[in-house]
């Protein structure tokens, strides 16, 4: 995160302004450390920035900012709001959560590029304010049910690894990533799945809409009854049977519709574990093992098989 207070200029911010890297719209120098942060006059007021098209720092590498960059914090919780280089897509705007907001541009010594960043910003009232992404409290101030919906919310892997972990978010997820003893997660061995179908065109299509494995969506912590670990995603398609039995072969009053082939397949999902006796989650990419139903039949309802 943005913490650098030793470096740091205070913006008293009464009306629009703009701040940006040296020698803007020219290459930047090399080997710097530059930290804004601009403080309203007045209290109930929150600060928009808008970024510059002009917008060109050094390339990402494996899509992560490690080297030169430009990132903004909301010093009101600690919250970074985002961290940005390359010249591929100008930032979109970001709005402080109270009076201040924090800004810091790094640059390595190497590989400096043009025309760097300018950031516009002005006073906004929070009534007026444009559209932005709803603001979630930390995570270490949620009860574990809490923040299972809160991680439910993120869209992006980058996203939820940015709210649990502001200050070091990019080394969580290059830790994710790196590689390990297992080459391969069962997720990869387990993946293929064969169906023959040896049917007419008339009786496949009455197949489909009878007794058949459907897609199902369903909770990893329901399904593996683990209530004290949070998974992302939280929800994941199986296979499960459906359908009714109405050309149900078995002479009985009433058929049911129940597997008659179940797999067990593996699907890599992030896993979060509470720390014992500190603050904080444990995180790792895991194989959760989930029930697929491959073949699905009519019985007669109370008997477990044709």
């Amino acid at each position: 995160g943005v913490q650098d207070p030793q470096h740091e200029r205070i913006i008293t911010v009464s009306t629009n302004g703009s701040i940006h890297s040296p020698r803007f719209p020219h290459t930047y120098p090399r080997n710097m450390v530059l930290v804004w942060r601009l403080v309203a006059v007045e209290e109930n007021v929150w600060i928009q920035l808008t970024f510059d098209e002009r917008f060109g720092l050094e390339d990402p590498e494996d899509d992560i900012c490690k080297y030169d960059f430009v990132e903004v914090e909301d010093p009101s919780d600690g919250t970074v709001l985002g961290r940005w280089c390359g010249s591929g897509t100008v930032p979109g705007k970001q709005i402080s959560k109270g009076n201040q907001i924090r800004i810091r541009f790094v640059s390595d010594e190497y590989f400096p590029s043009e025309p760097g960043f300018c950031i516009h910003y002005n006073i906004v009232m929070p009534q007026f304010t444009e559209a932005v992404s709803p603001s979630v409290l930390p995570p270490s101030a949620l009860p574990l049910d809490l923040l299972n919906n809160a991680v439910t919310a993120f869209s992006t892997l980058e996203d939820l690894i940015r709210y649990l972990e502001p200050d070091r978010w990019q080394l969580d997820l290059e830790d994710l990533y790196r590689p390990t003893w297992q080459l391969l997660g069962k997720a990869f061995v387990f993946g293929r799945k064969s169906r023959v179908v040896d049917l007419n065109l008339l009786k496949e299509e009455v197949r489909l809409y009878s007794c058949t494995p459907r897609n199902f969506s369903v909770s990893i912590r329901e399904e593996l009854k683990r209530t004290d670990t949070i998974f992302w995603p939280g929800c994941l398609l199986v296979k499960r049977c459906g359908g009714n039995c109405a050309c149900c072969l078995h002479n009985c009053n009433e058929c049911q519709c129940v597997p008659s082939k179940v797999t067990k397949k593996y699907h890599e999902v992030l896993q979060l574990r509470p720390k014992n006796g500190v603050r904080g989650l444990h995180k790792s990419l895991t194989d959760v093992a989930l029930e697929h139903h491959e073949e699905c039949d009519c019985v007669c309802r109370g008997h477990t098989g044709g």
